[in-house]
């Protein structure tokens, strides 16, 4: 990319000057209107030399090798700025346009990384807090990929855990089970209707009778040591509820490589136990079976009163691995899974992208496979903690009656919504048109956002076709693809008549610059903004120039392969974002 060969150029410098091995990098320019590039290294370099700051710069921009690309200059008190020439701005456009990538290169080392997304939980119906796993980890494993890694993605469903116990006891209950046995009639078909109604009524008894909330654990061990005909049931009860689980993460553009749960780890529970026992790490507390994983600094005592229980500062729980009655529990699976994935895939890197409010289960997960080894030391556990999405009260999303919004409802009021948009626009209603403008504009919503950072779900504000949204930038998409069908004709040289040309290409830059920020802070915000910043620059172009009227041959040429390299960076942008481009709009 650009800054590579700017920094080859004043690093050459350094080198020349005597300087050593010391190396100056380049950032983008904090003042555009002076200048593209800035070096803010000297300081450090003249301190390390033992000079003068602004003589040091001045010494490196004398013994830049002179060319006709980069004007280079020094603003006290030692800054370097770099001015691109139109020459270097074209020449540029030109070799982007050329490659395939659009610029952006691969990293040299490759990394096999497994992604844990998707997360939904059986029996259950998906709700609005199940979208921002699937997006960010559709966005992510596509942008490694574009990386160069060779990725590996995985839904893990959770369907191993007291859930399933809770809502089968209560199938039970209300005699919709008594096939299985007793035997007598015909087997019945469990629907996903079935275990909407079974599970929330099985939920809320849970909190209410301790009796039933018993039981269901005792329904759990025995769902879990898959005996019949409980295990027989609950393969019933997964099969209808993967359905539209499937269903929905494909509306939302979410695809994986492997369709498994914390069920498939079950067979090595008990090596992952026996490995943790043979270490010396697991103690029985209560009847349970835990694990210290405190490290130092944790757990410091802090002064009491007679009386009073014991707290402590920076505390951190053991670790624990199984029940007082035998049951796994959700560190059992996922200590389980990590050995299974260990032993199969064995990947450089495991990522959750898992809600922020779980970051303590996973630092003991974690703690544990490291200590057993189960986990080489070299391998990265990673949790990508997102934030939760909130009403306009600032509170997590949920309907005015205060119940948790189902994410088939979220994709019914998308399309609805998007519907009422291209109506107005004088397009007629297309389901499939308008879930992709619908899905477009809350990913775009949801991913412009720090995936840290908690934020407002506002629905009429995503689905915009102005502005920092996912349907503008669709929109231009569109509006390029239209120009150029009826341009109908090759291009030519990619010149540099005007700032607008100029803007487009430096907006180029910052988003090509933007998929390896992306990559270290593992959060897609910045592709969107840059993704934004690229559309807004063509915009301004288009409003400003006669594309296809243009008279002059060349100039006319030049502007329609401008289009066709703005078409292929956000093309770019948008696949990695997971965000389609319309036929029309």
């Amino acid at each position: 990319m650009i800054k590579e060969k700017i920094d080859k150029l004043l690093n050459e410098s350094v080198k020349k000057c005597g300087f050593g091995e010391q190396t100056l990098t380049i950032s983008f320019s904090s003042r555009p209107e002076i200048c593209d590039f800035q070096c803010n290294g000297c300081f450090a370099l003249a301190k390390s030399q033992g000079k003068n700051p602004f003589e040091i710069a001045t010494l490196i921009v004398e013994n830049i090798e002179k060319n006709d690309m980069f004007v280079f200059s020094v603003a006290k008190p030692a800054f370097i700025n770099v001015v691109l020439t139109d020459k270097a701005l074209a020449n540029e456009a030109n070799l982007y346009l050329a490659d395939e990538r659009g610029g952006v290169d691969k990293h040299e080392k490759s990394e096999k990384v497994l992604i844990d997304y998707g997360g939904a939980n059986v029996a259950k119906a998906l709700h609005v807090g199940h979208l921002r796993s699937p997006i960010t980890g559709e966005s992510l494993k596509r942008l490694y990929k574009f990386m160069g890694d060779e990725v590996i993605s995985d839904v893990h469903l959770g369907d191993w855990g007291l859930q399933m116990g809770l809502t089968e006891l209560q199938l039970f209950e209300d005699g919709k089970l008594n096939f299985y046995f007793d035997g007598k009639g015909e087997e019945p078909e469990i629907t996903l209707d079935m275990l909407n109604e079974a599970y929330p009524k099985a939920s809320k008894r849970k909190k209410e009778d301790e009796e039933f909330n018993k039981r269901a654990e005792e329904w759990t061990l025995k769902i879990q040591s898959k005996e019949e005909p409980y295990y027989a049931i609950y393969k019933k009860m997964r099969e209808a509820s993967v359905k539209q689980i499937e269903k929905h993460y494909k509306e939302l553009g979410a695809s994986f490589d492997y369709w498994y749960g914390e069920s498939d780890a079950s067979d090595y529970i008990d090596k992952a136990i026996d490995i943790i026992t043979d270490k010396g790490l697991a103690y029985y507390s209560n009847g349970a079976l835990v694990v210290d994983v405190a490290e130092e600094g944790e757990n410091i005592p802090l002064p009491k009163k007679e009386g009073e229980e014991q707290r402590y500062k920076n505390p951190m729980p053991p670790a624990l691995i199984k029940k007082q009655n035998g049951a796994s529990l959700y560190a059992t699976t996922d200590i389980a899974t990590i050995l299974m994935r260990n032993e199969s895939d064995k990947p450089d890197r495991i990522e959750y992208i898992v809600d922020g409010r779980q970051g303590l289960h996973f630092t003991q997960v974690f703690r544990v496979c490291k200590k057993a080894g189960i986990s080489p030391k070299e391998q990265q556990l990673i949790h990508i903690g997102f934030g939760t999405l909130n009403g306009s009260d600032g509170k997590p999303f949920k309907t005015r009656s205060g119940d948790t919004i189902k994410l088939e409802d979220i994709i019914n009021l998308l399309i609805e919504k998007a519907g009422e948009k291209l109506k107005s626009n004088g397009v007629e209603f297309d389901r499939e048109l308008a879930l992709q403008i619908g899905v477009a504009a809350m990913k775009f919503g949801d991913l412009s956002n720090f995936i840290g950072k908690d934020y407002v779900f506002d629905l009429d504000k995503f689905l915009s076709f102005e502005g920092k949204t996912g349907p503008y930038l669709q929109y231009t998409a569109v509006r390029i693809n239209s120009v150029l069908a009826k341009a109908n004709e090759e291009g030519g040289e990619i010149k540099m008549y005007s700032d607008d040309e100029r803007n487009i290409v430096k907006a180029i830059f910052k988003l090509q610059s933007a998929y390896e920020s992306c990559y270290k802070e593992k959060s897609l915000n910045g592709l969107c903004i840059a993704s934004y910043d690229l559309a807004s620059a063509f915009s301004t172009f288009y409003n400003n120039h006669r594309i296809l009227g243009e008279q002059n041959d060349e100039k006319r040429k030049s502007y329609i392969s401008l289009l066709k390299l703005v078409k292929k960076e956000l093309a770019l942008a948008l696949n990695v974002l997971a965000i389609d481009i319309p036929k029309k709009m």
